[in-house]
């Protein structure tokens, strides 16, 4: 029985790992170091429940709602604001692919807002969650993130300015 239940957290943590990652890559502003340690934690954490997980509805959004507050409770113990960063990459070195521009605007942006903002962002828009689901992952009430969303987004307008302009056009 106890092969079973490992091999089936085997199946789920491989299948899960990359959306985990992905989400865990905008919460932490494009930080891939401190997305694989919440991805890491998350897992961690839903091995501890694999065995009840038969209770749960939807594993993958129980395991979502884990990344993010793990990425909450991590923003508050935090004791130091150092956010390292490597080096850009050249313009033009992704021809074809995604703005890389584009990208590192917006994930700056986005690691300038509040974990909570950011939290809200990431989930509304990049997960495309309701208001409901965004709500019961960050443990809040609806009206808050309504409330958060608008907030954040404003922020981010604020941020961004006319820089997303340049973009625009291409």
């Amino acid at each position: 029985m106890r092969q079973g239940r490992r091999d089936g957290f085997r199946e789920f943590a491989e299948n899960r790992s990359g959306p985990l990652y992905r989400s865990a890559c905008l919460l932490a502003s494009g930080d891939t170091h401190l997305a694989e340690d919440l991805v890491q934690e998350t897992l961690g954490r839903m091995y501890l429940l694999w065995g009840r997980i038969s209770r749960i509805d939807n594993p993958a959004a129980y395991a979502q709602m884990v990344l993010v507050r793990s990425f909450l409770t991590q923003r508050r113990r935090r004791s130091a604001r150092e956010r390292p960063v490597g080096e850009f990459p050249e313009p033009g070195a992704a021809a074809g692919g995604p703005d890389p521009e584009l990208r590192l605007t917006l994930l700056d942006a986005l690691g300038r807002l509040a974990p909570k903002d950011r939290a809200v962002l990431v989930l509304r828009f990049w997960e495309d969650r309701s208001v409901e689901e965004t709500a019961d992952a960050m443990n809040a009430s609806p009206a808050a993130v309504r409330t958060r969303t608008s907030r954040a987004l404003s922020r981010m307008r604020e941020q961004l300015g006319g820089s997303l302009t340049e973009f625009v056009s291409r």
